[in-house]
Order: structure tokens, then C-alpha cells, then sequence
């Protein structure tokens, strides 16, 4: 599915290991990805978590109970030039001097902070943007919130501000709540996204086509 032309955005929903397995070497300049962690964050207790602000309640399902196998991470490094990891610290990837810290300014039981593993060779950087149940940076300008473990558009926006570049193609493997796509329409690159399960699919296209639209209102 085309999301949009300019950039150009194309959705997949189906299994990511299928169009990786068919995607021809380093056919991406930069893959962001989000797998599982395999702690089981997918929505079983997120609402029951959280005194600050009510948490959100997802549809329960199982999709966190397990990390991505090794050959997915063959793969990905194969039709990648580079690739940040989210959830890096879970899988066993080798030492790289550049993680990512996202501090999200939260206190309670969420964490504080999530990591990602990258393939660059520059120093450890953070990121702060508070995202605590409910509780945003940005309250006058919320994201909606359709995916239990769904990060800002404003962290894919900084990624991609600082290890990207014009004209680069972006790969998305698991694209949740499509926060990676509004991202990549807004700065202007293109992407693939992929998610396997239909329901966030289809609610993470019509974010995509609610929020761009919102830009393009807002634009004119």
C-alpha cells in the first residue's frame, strides 16, 4: 500500500522476514526498527501500571513473548547500511560505542529510559521527551496513543534528524503505531514499513492518513 508519493511511503502488512529474505543488499540506507522484546509488553498490563496518569487499556495480546530469532538480525544487516535497534540491550548484538537513550522523564513503575543499539561509531547520545502513561512533552499537541509499547513521532524525528540523511531510504520492520511513518513523511524521506499484525496495521494507517492530513491543513 502507498501511503504517500512524496516522500514515498509504503506499507506492508504481512510477516517482515518475507520481504527482507526478497530485498537485495544494503537496498536501505537506515533501518529503525522496534521488535519485540519478549518481556511481554504487548497489553496485558499496561493499563494497571502508572499512578501519575491513567494508562491507556490495549486489546491483550501475545505478540511480546518472544525476541526475534538471529536470523532476523542476519537479514536486517544484510538490506541495511545501518540500523538502530530499539531494545538493543535485550538481544546479545555486539559492543557498539553509540546507544541511544531515550529518557522519558517518568517516575513510578514505567521505565525510566529505553535504550537502542546503532551501527555508528560516534559517542553514546539521549534524548529526552517525557512519555509517562498519558503524561507527554508536548500536552497541547498529544500523540495518540494506539500501540502499547508506541514511541513519539517527536524520537523518530530526532532520529532521523541526526543519523540520517537527504535522500536516504528508511526501513521500518515493525511498524506498530506507524510513528515511524508520520516521522519519515515529515522530514521528507522515504520509507517501507511493515507490520504483521492487521489491527495495529489498519489503525496505524488511518494515524498516518489523520495526522498527515492535519500537517497539510496546517501547511496550507
Amino acid at each position: 500500500m502507498i501511503l504517500s508519493d512524496k516522500p514515498l511511503i509504503r506499507a506492508f502488512n504481512t510477516d517482515c522476514m518475507e520481504i527482507l529474505k526478497a530485498t537485495s543488499e544494503n537496498f536501505y540506507d537506515l533501518a529503525i526498527v522496534d521488535p519485540p522484546y519478549g518481556i511481554g509488553e504487548d497489553g496485558k498490563k499496561n493499563h494497571s501500571r502508572g499512578k501519575l496518569a491513567k494508562a491507556k487499556k490495549y486489546t491483550p495480546k501475545s505478540w511480546d513473548k518472544a525476541k526475534p530469532s538471529p536470523s532476523y538480525f542476519t537479514e536486517l544487516r544484510r538490506v541495511s547500511k545501518n540500523q538502530i535497534i530499539w531494545g538493543g540491550n535485550y538481544y546479545g548484538l555486539n559492543a557498539t560505542p553509540c546507544y541511544i537513550v531515550w529518557d522519558k522523564d517518568n517516575t513510578g513503575d514505567f521505565a525510566d529510559c529505553e535504550l537502542a543499539w546503532t551501527s555508528f561509531k560516534t559517542a553514546v547520545r539521549k534524548f529526552t521527551w517525557r512519555w509517562n502513561g498519558m503524561l507527554q512533552q508536548n500536552m497541547k499537541d498529544k500523540d495518540v496513543r494506539i500501540h502499547p509499547t508506541q514511541k513519539p513521532v517527536a524520537l523518530y524525528r530526532w532520529l532521523l534528524k541526526n543519523y540520517a540523511k537527504a535522500g536516504q531510504k528508511i526501513l521500518d520492520t515493525h511498524g506498530g503505531s506507524f510513528s515511524s511513518a508520520v516521522a519519515c513523511h515529515t522530514e521528507g524521506y522515504d520509507l517501507d514499513i511493515m507490520e504483521i499484525d492487521k489491527d495495529y496495521f489498519d489503525n496505524g494507517v488511518k494515524r498516518f492518513k489523520i495526522e498527515t492530513s492535519q500537517l497539510k491543513l496546517f501547511d496550507n
